[in-house]
Parts: structure tokens; C-alpha cells; sequence
């Protein structure tokens, strides 16, 4: 085989990894409305196990954003995905998918829950009213970081919205939600 098409070969097989890499987080998707509703009541009850204190913090919200088990897979180009569930005052008032893309030095994949939490009535009522929201573009969602004690830092809940990940699954470095693309479902 010559040097040109050993070069070809090796960018299609790449291509190929990588359209696998951002399709394997949407493998399971199509929730019913149920399968979502008990993937949350699940999350919820993880976090309150794992996070002491976050009872309190779930109890103050405006209202908790919740994707469970969403996937992340890649390998250099890695995709995230998931469904979830809005709910306020403990009812569920709708339904959405969360998705993200990221292209850099990483490699894995891992399952995990995704909480936000409104704390603030503005911040969620622009997120209700937008037709697609994208997280540190139409709002800024800082991750609660329960640090060495184990406690929850009380000067990041003065922010508009915050967010938990919990029940981390498998290897991949880096947490963050920004630029993650959240769309309501219709269920």
C-alpha cells in the first residue's frame, strides 16, 4: 500500500470512529414519558444520598431540571446526550434533551446525572420561554462543588442556577455543561 492511500485509509477510519464516538450517547433515546419520569425519580434520590445538604437546595428551587444517565463516549471527538425532566414544585412540567459536542485531548466514556437547579424565578422563566437553550450562552450554570468535607459551598448557591453531576460512571476527564444544548421534548 502506498504512502497516499495508507493517509486515506487512516483519515476514513478516524472519520468513522468519530461519527461512532457522537452517536453512541443517542443509542437509547425515545423515552417514554414514564421511563423518563422514573430515570429522574432516580436521580433525585441519588443525589440526595451522595450530596448531604442537597435536599435543602432542591427544597429552595424554582425549579430542578433533571437528565439522568446521560451518556458521554468519544475519542479525541466526543458527543453527550440524554433526556430529562423540568419539574416544579415536584410535578414534572415538561420534557427535554440535552446534547453536546466537544472536539480536544480526550478519551473514554462514562454515564452520570445532570441536575440543575433554579434558584432564581427570572433565570427560569427565561429558560421555559426559550426555543432552544444553550448553557453558558442564555444562561450560566455553575456546578456545586461539595469540596473535601463533603458539604455543600453555600456562596455558589447565590446563583441563578446550579448544577450537581452525580452517579459518575466509567472514565472521562472534564465537567462542564457550557455550550451543552438543551431543546424541550414533545411527550
Amino acid at each position: 500500500m502506498n504512502k497516499t492511500a495508507m493517509t486515506a485509509s487512516i483519515r476514513v477510519g478516524f472519520c468513522m470512529l468519530a461519527m461512532l464516538c457522537l452517536s453512541v450517547p443517542f443509542a437509547v433515546h425515545a423515552s417514554t414519558a414514564a421511563e423518563i419520569d422514573a430515570k429522574v425519580n432516580a436521580a433525585l434520590a441519588r443525589l440526595k444520598a451522595e450530596v448531604p445538604g442537597s435536599t435543602q437546595v432542591l427544597a429552595d428551587a424554582k425549579g430542578v431540571l433533571v437528565f439522568a444517565e446521560v451518556i458521554k463516549a468519544g475519542f479525541v471527538i466526543a458527543g453527550e446526550g440524554g433526556e430529562g425532566a423540568l419539574r416544579i414544585g415536584g410535578k414534572t412540567t415538561g420534557y427535554y434533551s440535552i446534547f453536546s459536542g466537544s472536539v480536544g485531548f480526550q478519551a473514554g466514556g462514562q454515564k452520570r446525572d445532570i441536575i440543575m437547579v433554579f434558584l432564581d424565578a427570572d433565570a427560569l422563566k427565561q429558560f421555559r420561554d426559550s426555543k432552544g437553550w444553550k448553557a453558558g450562552v442564555d444562561g450560566n450554570v455553575t456546578l456545586i462543588d461539595t469540596g473535601a468535607s463533603g458539604t455543600i459551598d453555600t456562596a455558589t448557591l447565590k446563583k441563578p442556577i446550579v448544577a450537581f453531576m452525580v452517579g459518575q460512571k466509567g472514565l472521562m476527564a472534564g465537567i462542564s455543561l457550557d455550550g451543552s444544548k438543551i431543546t424541550r421534548l414533545e411527550r
